[in-house]
């Protein structure tokens, strides 16, 4: 097999299809980006019921919603079908950028406390390349 490098052309991409890359077989890999504490739990009308479920390891999805009045680079954190808060608006506008070039992410429930009546969730968000 040989070493070169082929061009990206648009046959190629035709080839590759919508599917993107990984439609080739390649595995994806997932990469760590940082650690946060989910922010606006106390908005989420469930989270009471949802907190003794939300155990180490959970997966949570990450929803860009550029349309949000509060923040254009919101990105909203689900578990199953619960918006249960968002990225800290702080840490979301490289993230939101990403997202909206096409990168997937998501998050890994680390640690949930609860601290009287707010359920502090801290988890691990992973880019997936």
């Amino acid at each position: 097999m040989s070493n070169e490098i082929i061009p990206v052309s648009p046959e190629l991409l035709a080839l590759i299809g919508t599917e993107g890359i990984n439609a080739l077989g390649l595995p994806k890999r997932e990469i760590f980006l940082l650690d946060i504490v989910v922010a606006g739990t106390t908005f989420c009308p469930i989270v009471q019921e949802l907190y003794p479920t939300l155990l180490p390891d959970t997966v949570l999805r990450m929803v860009r919603q550029p349309q949000n009045e509060h923040d254009e680079n919101a990105i909203a954190i689900y578990y199953e079908e619960h918006r249960i808060g968002y990225v800290p608006q702080e840490l979301n506008l490289v993230i939101s950028r990403l997202m909206d070039a096409g990168k997937e992410f998501y998050a890994r429930v680390v640690q949930v406390k609860k601290i009287n009546e707010w359920v502090r969730i801290s988890a691990k968000l992973f880019m997936i390349e």
